[in-house]
This record gives C-alpha cells, sequence and structure tokens, in this order.
C-alpha cells in the first residue's frame, strides 16, 4: 500500500487535499485545535462519503471517543497500539466499499432517507419526481443489499454518512 501524508490545519485546506488526492482511507489525529477528527469528517461526508476516517491518538477521553464515534469516525486506534492499524484499515474499506457501488446521487438520496426525510421532501430538496427518488432508493436498497429502510438508516450511520444523534 503506497502512503501519502499531508499536513492540514483548516477545513479549506483539507478540503483541497481531499478533493484532489482521492485517498482510499484518511487517518488523523483527535486534536481539540481549530480543525479536529470531527471536522473532517464533516467535510468526508459531503465530499468523499466513501472514505473511511480513523482516528490514531496518543490519548482521547471517553466523551471525545464517542463524539468521534458519533460523527461517523471508522475506528479509534491508540498510539500504543499501532500494531492494530493494519487490521482496522482492512476493516474499514471493506465496509464502506458498497458505496462504491452507487452514483453521487444515490448517495444523496441514501443520506436524506438516513436523516428520516419522507420520500416527497427528499423529491422537493433533490427537484425530483416522487417516482424518481423511489426508484433510487430501491436501486440503493439492491446494490445494497438491504431490504428495508431501517437497514439503510443503521449502514448510513456505521459508515458517517449521517451522524448519530
Amino acid at each position: 500500500m503506497s502512503t501519502v501524508t499531508s499536513r492540514v490545519d483548516s477545513q479549506e485546506t483539507f478540503t483541497a487535499v481531499l478533493s484532489e488526492l482521492s485517498p482510499d482511507v484518511v487517518l488523523s489525529e483527535f486534536s481539540s485545535t481549530r480543525f479536529d477528527a470531527r471536522g473532517a469528517m464533516d467535510v468526508m461526508r459531503r465530499i468523499s462519503p466513501a472514505t473511511p476516517l480513523i482516528v490514531v491518538t496518543e490519548s482521547i477521553t471517553g466523551a471525545g471517543a464517542v463524539a468521534c464515534l458519533r460523527a461517523g469516525v471508522e475506528d479509534l486506534v491508540l498510539k500504543q497500539n499501532v500494531t492494530r492499524l493494519a487490521a482496522s484499515i482492512d476493516d474499514a474499506i471493506s465496509r464502506r466499499r458498497p458505496l462504491g457501488k452507487l452514483t453521487s446521487r444515490q448517495v444523496e438520496v441514501l443520506r436524506l432517507v438516513a436523516e428520516g426525510n419522507r420520500t416527497r421532501d427528499i423529491a422537493e430538496k433533490l427537484k425530483l419526481s416522487v417516482k424518481t427518488v423511489e426508484s433510487h432508493r430501491g436501486e440503493v436498497m439492491k446494490r445494497l443489499g438491504m431490504h428495508d429502510v431501517v437497514s439503510l438508516v443503521r449502514y448510513a450511520m456505521r459508515v458517517g454518512l449521517v451522524a448519530a444523534p
């Protein structure tokens, strides 16, 4: 696996680097500075939802860990247990791989469904017909191998398309 490293300290810089590199996975330090892992996850949710974010840190509080996981961070790896990182990367990539089967419009429909929007509301937001939204939702379910909306919502939350409440 080849690696490319880039240090960023703002949302704008991260957005530019993410768009330029299109990484398979992003590793981030948890930090309470101006731009942290949760901010990175917000950017990734919009720009690159199929890319997992793994936080590698020296230490993290319980509240910090919960906040990261609720924001959609795939995993937390402590530096003293860095031997777990390779397995974490493999798991994260395989868990998000199904998102690569979806078009950007289907990902957007999945996100809006997972946020609790009704089909009619999604159609209005995306300026589509209700039938088109239903068709997109059906294709998402087929491509992800899921048979109900609850499964879609759980998956969307698990891969960070929507933040957990």
